[in-house]
């Protein structure tokens, strides 16, 4: 993170004793990455956050996608994510267990789940999540205190958050999930060198929300019972038993916290002519972007061409996940809200037949999609194949429906 919370009761002086109204010195945790050399944050717990009495393996939910396998014959994909998480939730109907894993790569994996169902606690080791909720509302609760989520927002989970997420009721969470293998954060090119959002950054720090107090479980002098948390990590899934409920967090200060961003936030930058995909990203991670398309304004240019041209990105795989509006360059193809294209490197693509001269002219667009793009070729799961328009292949062959509007493609 770019900037500095304090939040709860933490002492004046780091490393010091801190203690509460029963006497009882705090257990202070540093959560930190790189090595102590990068963002990190200080916990105050009330008990030892080292006190496990069990642990155990646990075996990937059938939600997590089956066998992996290569694109092969190179194809651009259409997954119907809708089918893919009615048969996650079978497994699963939380927002952690009922994971359909659909992509991987050495760097990322990208999952689509419909939970209705909390989840229990959990902590990815492996990296960092990024979270996507296309529809429904949800509580996001963690050690560092609660996020009230909804439609449009991106949770950004740190790697060792140990959280779990409530579906507002009557609200089932549909959320695209990504996976990283390291940490996740905004772009370099809009940050200055002490990590304030610069002029030109589609976001800032107002459009930033972190916890706003502690979230403890049990008041003062009750420890509470015990609780269990499903880690995961390279090796597979854990399960450890804690002494203590490990929301007992009075108080954190730092740089290291899950926090908030609308996709409604984001400042879309426009052009005489068509802009490329990099003005649209979000975040960076380890090997991939997430890129946020919204609605907007296009371009000025009296002969502009609102519709993207076609493109080979040669270095590339493109995910595309359609959650809103008229996705005018994909029509025909059968792309609706909650479709999930894969437009792989070696595949020139672009918008579907008669797209192009159907955008002429067009001054606005209300597509709302979110981009993967990874700089590692994509695998599909099982859970993918099961999904897959095995038909999507083939359409820009075909004639041009009738038409009008622009897209993205």
């Amino acid at each position: 993170m770019p900037y500095y919370r304090r939040v709860g009761e933490v002492p004046a002086t780091r490393h010091t004793q801190a203690r509460g109204t029963d006497g009882r010195l705090r257990a202070e945790e540093l959560m930190g990455t790189e090595g102590f050399s990068g963002a990190s944050s200080l916990l105050y717990h009330r008990n030892p956050p080292t006190a496990i009495t069990a642990a155990e393996p646990v075996p990937e939910p059938g939600a997590a996608g089956g066998e992996v396998s290569a694109n092969h014959p190179l194809l651009p994909r259409h997954l119907d994510t809708a089918k893919a998480a009615a048969a996650a939730s079978a497994t699963g109907g939380d927002l952690v267990t009922g994971r359909a894993h659909l992509l991987a790569n050495e760097d990322v994996r990208v999952a689509v789940v419909a939970a209705t169902e909390p989840s229990g606690l959990y902590r990815n080791a492996t990296g960092d999540e990024v979270v996507y909720l296309r529809a429904g509302a949800a509580r996001f609760e963690s050690t560092f205190g609660v996020l009230a989520c909804r439609a449009g927002d991106y949770v950004v989970v740190p790697t060792g958050t140990t959280h779990r997420w409530v579906p507002a009721p009557g609200e089932p969470v549909e959320a695209l999930v990504v996976e990283a293998r390291g940490h996740v954060g905004p772009p370099p090119r809009y940050l200055s060198a002490t990590g304030q959002f610069l002029e030109h950054a589609p976001y800032c720090e107002r459009d930033l929300e972190g916890p706003a107090e502690p979230h403890v479980v049990a008041p003062e002098g009750d420890d509470g019972e015990g609780a269990d948390v499903l880690v995961r990590t390279r090796a597979g899934l854990t399960r450890y038993r804690y002494a203590h409920h490990p929301f007992d967090v009075v108080g954190w200060d730092g740089c290291l916290y899950p926090y908030r961003l609308s996709i409604h936030d984001f400042a879309p930058i426009t052009g005489r002519v068509h802009q490329p995909p990099p003005v649209h990203q979000t975040f960076a991670g380890p090997g991939f972007v997430v890129c946020s398309f919204v609605p907007r304004r296009l371009d000025d240019h009296p002969l502009a061409v609102p519709v993207p041209y076609n493109h080979a990105n040669v270095d590339s795989d493109e995910v595309l996940y359609y959650c809103g509006g008229d996705f005018t360059s994909r029509k025909g193809a059968g792309i609706g809200a909650g479709s999930l294209t894969l437009h792989p490197a070696g595949f020139v693509h672009g918008p579907q037949p008669g797209s192009v001269e159907a955008g002429l002219g067009a001054t606005w667009t209300d597509e709302l999609a979110v981009m993967v793009d990874t700089f590692r070729p994509l695998a599909l799961t099982a859970a993918a194949r099961a999904c897959e328009d095995a038909d999507y292949a083939w359409t820009w062959s075909r004639p041009a429906p009738d038409r009008a509007g622009p897209g993205s493609g």
